[in-house]
């Protein structure tokens, strides 16, 4: 007995010990990560190059999430950075006489099409200032070879290549899996163009759904050609023969008809960039990064006015009920952020960026109230980002104004209901019944196990047709349209932003900047500072909620699956959808 005491005691002051060493170990990690997310004031030595890639995806905001990024395979962090630093780095770049130039390391960019828009225009103000900029990459996708065209000189690897093919969009149907599965889903819905609900009830795409999918893609095209042609020079019908052609096969294709300036390997590229910065052979090229650049001092030295405010609240992603975080728009925290920005005295206007492709009907609806007293009260601006559509439109119409660049997807007027009846595949597939009793004859309504009656079905459709006309109604009155105009544009059609300036649905084309710069105007304002909502919260507390919450679990997902982590996101969307939705019927994603 007494051995059995002295190993049990033994054991537990083992234990006891190695706990307090573990607790010192997480402790000097969580100090070691503290002291690396400092933020320290970046040194920029003179003569020095801004080296830009996008290896990550490019958010709105910048995250203070320090594992928001962080690859479990390799254990290293790679640190993202928001819209709002690129294009606020790239205009100080422009004043700051230390940075010479920029260069382009492009191969692929993860984001839409309106991101790239603005972070383009950045790059055409940039080199006003007179500056150059030099792009580089073994391989260039359609995308990053469109962002690359601001340059001016471009050169892709002897053995690399552009990708240059035209746009095509791919949508994938459920409907025979269903099939196979016994299962149905029981669909309401207003609106033609409402195509959200179309994978589980087709096999192929709506004659409407196709007319708006192409307008799209060649809205988009469109674009991109003409940019291209001004940029290099290289007639529209050209590019479009190309594409048709498959001609730029190989890196001397894409030299011969002038989509690059040069075919060379990286130590010829370098050797190129020390002549242009004026470096001595044998002497390393000062540069920074774009992440790294957000921490250095503003040249113009100006202090900023803390008494006149311009409200930034960014609106980023699906909308649901609730709290929500810097990816989901929760009605709570958005109309709280909303709500603090017009009762703060020193915030004199509000922009609002929304890049959303809608969600719950009722919680577009909270924020839209949210909208609604702040447009009362002050200047309000929306500016528009890949996608605002749906719930994202329903949130924005109400504002003064409304910027959207000429490829952000918007619209998307509709509401649509999706019930699934599971009865068959639990009953023929795994042999699992259902029998019930209830109190009233409606009770199990919302049930998946069986279907909905007619009685239900009409009743789900007056909420749908019901929430469709006040949808309307909103639009009609933040736009000051007709409610039969607004309804001829809606009926869930989705637009990009040239065609929803031609329509009404929007005021000016431009991004987040000129956003900022209507609203200075509309405040009357000579000099104010940007105040961005909501609080993001403590890196300590993400911390903590990355390593003991579900945000660690989603990020070890991401990092598995990659780009298809999208597909995921969007399958776990519909899985928790609850009520009226107001959605876009897609996901946009360019390459």
């Amino acid at each position: 007995m007494k051995d059995f005491f002295k190993f049990m005691f033994a054991s537990m002051l083992g234990l006891l010990i190695m706990s307090v060493i573990l607790f010192f170990i997480f402790i000097g990690i969580i100090t070691s990560v503290a002291n690396m997310m400092e933020q320290k004031e970046a040194e920029v030595a003179e003569n020095t190059l801004l080296k830009i890639d996008f290896t990550n995806a490019i958010i709105d905001r910048t995250s203070p999430d320090p594992f928001s990024d962080f690859d479990f395979a390799s254990m290293e962090t790679k640190k993202s950075i928001g819209l709002n630093d690129i294009l606020d780095n790239l205009d100080k770049a422009a004043r700051d006489p230390k940075i010479k130039g920029v260069y382009l390391n492009l191969t692929s960019i993860q984001s839409g099409m309106a991101t790239i828009e603005e972070i383009r225009k950045a790059l055409t103000d940039f080199k006003e200032s007179g500056k150059f900029i030099f792009a580089y990459s073994d391989y260039y996708s359609q995308a990053a070879y469109y962002l690359a065209t601001t340059a001016d000189e471009i050169y892709v690897n002897p053995e690399g290549g552009v990708d240059f093919r035209g746009l095509s969009a791919e949508l994938m149907f459920f409907k025979g899996t269903l099939e196979k599965l016994d299962a149905e889903m029981q669909i309401i819905r207003h609106g033609k163009y409402k195509s959200a609900v179309e994978p589980f009830m087709l096999d192929k795409m709506s004659e409407e759904n196709r007319e708006q999918m192409m307008a799209i893609v060649d809205g988009l095209w469109v674009r991109i050609t003409a940019a291209i042609s001004a940029s290099r020079n290289i007639p529209v019908d050209d590019l479009n023969k190309f594409a048709d052609e498959l001609a730029l096969n190989t890196a001397d294709d894409a030299l011969e008809f002038g989509f690059v300036d040069g075919l060379k390997y990286y130590d010829e590229i370098l050797a190129d960039l020390k002549t242009k910065l004026g470096v001595e052979e044998g002497e390393d090229i000062e540069s920074v990064s774009l992440a790294k650049y957000t921490n250095a001092p503003d040249p113009s030295e100006l202090t900023p006015d803390r008494k006149n405010r311009i409200a930034v609240v960014y609106a980023v992603g699906e909308i649901i009920t609730g709290e929500g975080s810097d990816q989901i728009i929760g009605s709570s925290r958005i109309s709280k952020a909303i709500r603090q920005a017009r009762e703060d005295d020193k915030v004199k206007a509000i922009v609002m960026r929304v890049n959303s492709p809608g969600g719950s009907a009722l919680a577009s609806d909270i924020i839209l109230r949210e909208v609604k007293l702040a447009a009362a009260e002050k200047p309000f601006i929306v500016s528009m980002g890949n996608v605002a559509a749906s719930g994202g439109y329903y949130i924005s119409c109400a504002a003064d104004k409304i910027y959207a660049d000429p490829t952000t997807i918007t619209g998307s007027i509709g509401v649509l209901g999706l019930v699934p009846n599971l009865e068959q595949t639990m009953k023929n597939k795994l042999g699992v019944t259902f029998d019930y009793v209830r109190t009233n004859e409606n009770a199990s309504m919302m049930t998946t196990n069986r279907p909905l009656t007619q009685y239900q079905k009409d009743v789900i459709m007056e909420s749908i047709e019901d929430i469709y006309a006040t949808f309307v109604n909103h639009v009609a009155e933040g736009r000051k349209m007709t409610y039969e105009a607004v309804d001829a544009i809606g009926q869930g059609r989705v637009w990009v932003g040239s065609d929803a300036k031609e329509i009404g649905l929007i005021d000016e084309l431009g991004g987040l900047d000129e956003a900022i710069a209507a609203a200075v105007e509309e405040a009357a304002l000579d000099t104010w500072s940007i105040k961005e909502y909501p609080e993001q919260k403590d890196p300590i507390e993400e911390i903590f909620n990355e390593i003991f919450g579900q945000a660690s679990v989603e990020a070890k997902i991401k990092a598995e699956l990659g780009d298809n982590y999208r597909l995921y996101q969007y399958m776990k969307y519909w899985q928790n959808a609850k009520g009226v939705q107001a959605r876009l019927p897609f996901d946009i994603y360019i390459n």
